[in-house]
Parts: C-alpha cells; structure tokens; sequence
C-alpha cells in the first residue's frame, strides 16, 4: 500500500511542481526576450527533458556492466515513444474536454465568449499546424538514422554521437532566433513567488524555475521506483515494466505541463513543449548512448522505434491533409497501446 500512497504523492507533488514550473518559465523567457514558442520548444523542454538526460547520462557512464549501460540506451528510446504517443494522446484529450465544456458554457448562455467556433474543431490555425510540422519533420530523419545505428555496428560509430549534438545545437538556434514578433503579447499570471508584483525580480523568476525543477527531479525519480516495485505486483516483469510504464512515468512533467496550459488556453506552449522535448531526447541522450555503449538494439528497442515512427507518420500526414483535431491528436495514444501489445511475443 505504501507503493501506491508514494506513487499517488509523487504524482501529485510533480503536477503542482509543473504548475509552479510553467509559470517561472513564462516569465523566464520574457525576461530572456525569446519568442513565445522557445519558451515551449527550448526552455521548458530542455528543463522537463533534463531528468531523462540525466538518467541516461548516469547510467552509460557509471554502468559497472554492459546491461547496466543499456539501461540508458531504453531511456534513449522510451523517452521519444512516450511523448510521441501517450503526451499527444493527452493533449488531444485535454483539447475534447476542453471544447465539450466550451460547448456546454454556450448552450447555457449562448451569449458566452467561447473559442468554440468556427474552427473550433482544429489543433490550431494553418500557422501553428506549419510550425508543429516543421519541428516533426526535424525530429523524424533524425530518428530514424538514430534506429538505423542500432542496427548496424562499425569501428567509428561512437563518433556520430558528436553529429547528434550538432544536429539539437543547429535547432536550438533556429529555434532561439525565430521569434514570435508578428503575435499579441499575452498578459501573463503574476509569479508565484512573487504574486503581487507586477513585475517579479529575475532572482524571484530563477529561485522558481530552478526550485521546481529540483522536485519535478525527484519527484520523477521516486515516481519511477514506486513502478519498479509495483509492476511485479501487478504480475508484470521487470522488462515490461522497463519498457511500457517506465517511459511515462519519466515524461509525466511533459505531459503534466501539457495540461496545464491547455487548462490556460495556450494550446501552442503545450504542443511546443511536447515537440521540443521529443526534439532533445532524439539528440542528447542519443549521443550519450552512442559515445558509451555499443548501441545495439534488440527486439523491443526495434519495436519501440518503429511504433515511435509509425506515430510522427501519422500525425503528419493528419496535419499534411489539414486534417489535425483533438480526436485525431488523443487517437495517438493508441500507438502506446500497440506497443504495449507488441511486447507480449517479444519478451514472452
């Protein structure tokens, strides 16, 4: 029972961290002065991404053995998985409930100011749509070599870890220079450190987010240990745990910062946190492994890339045909639960 209380706690204290957490953030890239959509793609992914990083990191550098190590090779690739199934999936349903209140709220009072109408049925504008496809079409070709090298095995593929870095420090400038100058600025929520200035100290902005951060941390840690120790209760084993919960337990904080500001209204942070994580767990952690470890993949490594895969395709096409809604979104989720499926012959 224990187990259960300390995953309840965890999960409680991870979203309240992220709630503290997205409003630092906000603040912190107006004080920065980098585009509204950075603050998604680049500063809360690269803070909500860093536990993951940070695990993969431990574990090909301190793995007394080569199992040890590839522990941080799963991570590598769960990450991405969960995020690209399950954090879509999430956001796509917070976006139905979302629009069905909305939808209720103007049958009572049809005077109402509701964003339910006209295209109320879509992820965003043509705009927003462009921009999700492009950070996809970024991630999907790097993936993809990222599988490819899992595959294959030759004297200087430890090198082409270097080539990842490049890759997320070329995106990370794009990003960081792209700007939002032709958007309204939003009026941001006072900090919560600092809730009755109109204007919070950047020391009161930097406490926040690195204080949040610190839980959302351990929080994410402990999270995951009390699924270690649960799945056997469950009567899973140690690899489907591994495999199938662990990953969501680690991109709870993405996924938890994509309810929050759906929750908000700012659809276009919760998407670019998503994409923009998926973009540093495709590249940082991928580099780690490839300068550590042999990175060679399994069966179950395979599968995850494929249906990882198999996930970005579909979405793109949905945005290609104009064609993105939150019940197309949310139907991502499905993918999680075909690899889950998968795993059964595979580890059996």
């Amino acid at each position: 029972m224990i187990h259960f209380v300390l995953l309840l706690v965890c999960a409680v204290a991870i979203y309240l961290s992220c709630e503290w957490f997205v409003n630092a953030v906000e603040w912190l890239g107006q004080r920065l002065n980098v585009g509204k959509m950075a603050v998604g793609t680049i500063l809360a992914a690269f803070g909500t991404a860093l536990p993951e990083s940070v695990v993969t990191l431990v574990a090909v550098t301190t793995g007394a053995t080569q199992e040890a190590k590839n522990i941080g090779v799963g991570a590598a690739m769960g990450g991405p998985l969960a995020l690209a199934t399950v954090a879509y999936g999430v956001t796509g349903a917070m976006l139905l409930l979302k629009h069905r209140k909305e939808r209720a709220v103007a049958a009572v009072a049809p005077g109402a100011p509701s964003a339910v109408s006209g295209g109320a049925a879509a992820v965003g504008n043509e705009k927003d749509i462009r921009r999700l496809a492009k950070d996809q079409k970024w991630f999907l070709p790097i993936f993809v070599v990222k599988v490819a090298l899992g595959l294959v095995a030759f004297a200087f593929k430890p090198v082409l870890g270097l080539l990842f870095f490049g890759a997320y420090a070329v995106y990370f400038w794009r990003e960081i220079r792209g700007g939002d100058d032709d958007e309204e600025d939003e009026e941001l929520e006072p900090l919560k450190l600092q809730p009755k200035a109109a204007a919070p100290a950047a020391w009161a902005v930097v406490v926040q987010t690195l204080a949040t951060l610190v839980v959302i941390f351990f929080a994410s840690q402990l999270f995951v240990k009390q699924l270690d120790a649960i799945g056997p209760m469950l009567g899973l084993s140690a690899s489907v745990t591994a495999l199938l919960l662990s990953p969501i337990a680690t991109e709870l904080p993405e996924i938890m910062n994509a309810v929050i500001w759906v929750r908000q209204g700012k659809t276009k942070l919760a998407l670019a946190n998503i994409s923009g994580a998926m973009m540093i767990q495709a590249t940082v952690p991928s580099g780690l492994g490839l300068l550590f470890t042999s990175w060679k993949f399994d069966g179950a490594l395979l599968w995850s890339g494929l249906i990882t895969m198999a996930a970005i395709v579909y979405l793109l096409a949905s945005m290609r045909a104009r064609r993105l809604t939150p019940g197309r979104l949310a139907l991502a989720a499905l993918f999680y639960v075909v690899f889950g499926l998968g795993l059964i012959p595979l580890l059996a």
